[in-house]
């Protein structure tokens, strides 16, 4: 009967054992990867692709608007 005993207890200070070593060993998760492109890359693209319209426009409109005479009033 006392080798019963014995045999139960080396079972469960075992299974503790490894529980508690297998707890031990563990290792924190990686951090997450830094986002490949944030929103203000996008915008600034966005807004260079805007001032390039915005110059084409100005040199396309220019010459009509310096063979017209300006009358302001």
């Amino acid at each position: 009967m006392a080798s019963r005993s014995y045999v139960a207890g080396f079972a469960l200070f075992t299974f503790v054992f490894a529980f508690i070593s297998s707890l031990a060993g563990a290792q924190s998760l990686a951090p997450a990867p830094s986002p490949t492109s944030d929103g203000t890359s996008i915008d600034q693209g966005i807004a260079y692709l805007l001032m390039v319209v915005a110059l084409v426009l100005t040199y396309l409109i220019h010459p009509l608007d310096a063979s017209s005479s300006y009358s302001f009033f």
